[in-house]
């Protein structure tokens, strides 16, 4: 089997829009089952929206806007990118968090391309499989990752190509440390990552209140006039997620240890006195 190591750039934007954001550059790395660089894939592409790249993406990127002038279109690449991937009988998508899945099953839906391939095909978190290898609580960048692995940085940050071969290096640096296990494959997802953390910072502050953690508190206290709860699909992924924060923050509790009760008078006088007649 085959790892591709995928990392995507996106255009995404200072203001708020209901236009989508679209994947403008693919970059990938093909390892083989030694783990060794075979192959690799880059292309730009050029979006419906927002076509000219604003100031923000191309400071990130460096992306000039004459290369994305002349890129071609997302069916185009994407046709070019699957075959190039059919190159491999089988493959695991190696990414840096879940948005790269995310936003090429969302463009390939938006071209109204049959996405079949990609709601099949497995991919690993490797930004949670190092964290969970390094014991970290918060999220770290390629960069950072790098860092920590004394492994020197190559390329350009934020260019889809330099940033799958870094990935790559942090692959094959901690391959033996990852547990495959939880690899996943792509589920459509409601919610954002700010109502996630509303989920776990409500929890935590229940808790710390000595409140029960009830759904219908958190409905109550934190939900109320800040969400929009109109659609049953999202309210059905924040209920989930309330739950497994609960379940997180008990498992959290049972490894702590238990704090040593205060002795009782009597057993002062008895534990100092024994003190006193031993040395004695």
């Amino acid at each position: 089997m085959d790892y591709i190591v995928l990392d995507i750039e996106f255009n995404g934007r200072k203001f708020a829009s209901e236009l989508p954001m679209e994947v403008i550059e693919i970059g990938a790395v093909r390892l083989d089952s030694s783990l060794q660089p075979i192959d690799e894939f880059s292309a730009l592409i050029k979006p419906v929206y927002f076509a000219k790249l604003n100031s923000f993406i191309q400071k990130k990127t460096g992306i000039p806007q004459e290369d994305i002038d002349i890129a071609k279109r997302f069916p185009s690449v994407i046709a070019d990118f699957l075959s190039w991937l059919g190159k491999s009988d089988s493959c695991m998508f190696i990414t840096w968090g879940g948005e790269d899945m995310k936003r090429i099953v969302l463009d390939t839906r938006m071209h109204k391309l049959d996405d079949a391939y990609w709601l099949a095909a497995d991919y690993f978190d490797l930004l949670k499989g190092f964290t969970r290898h390094k014991g970290l609580t918060n999220d770290i960048s390629v960069e950072g990752a790098l860092s920590e692995l004394a492994i020197d940085a190559e390329g350009s940050a934020h260019r889809a190509l330099d940033d799958a071969r870094m990935t790559s290096h942090i692959f094959r640096a901690i391959f033996e440390h990852l547990d495959f296990d939880y690899k996943q494959k792509y589920v459509d997802t409601y919610t954002n990552a700010k109502e996630r953390r509303l989920v776990k910072n409500a929890v935590r502050l229940l808790r710390a209140q000595k409140l029960e953690p009830t759904w219908e508190a958190f409905e109550e206290h934190f939900l109320k006039e800040k969400v929009k709860m109109d659609d049953p699909r999202k309210a059905a992924e924040l209920k989930r997620y309330f739950d497994e924060a609960i379940i997180k923050q008990k498992e959290k509790q049972a490894k702590r240890p238990a704090e040593a009760k205060p002795l009782k008078a009597a057993e002062l006088e008895t534990q100092s006195g024994g003190e006193q007649h031993d040395e004695g």
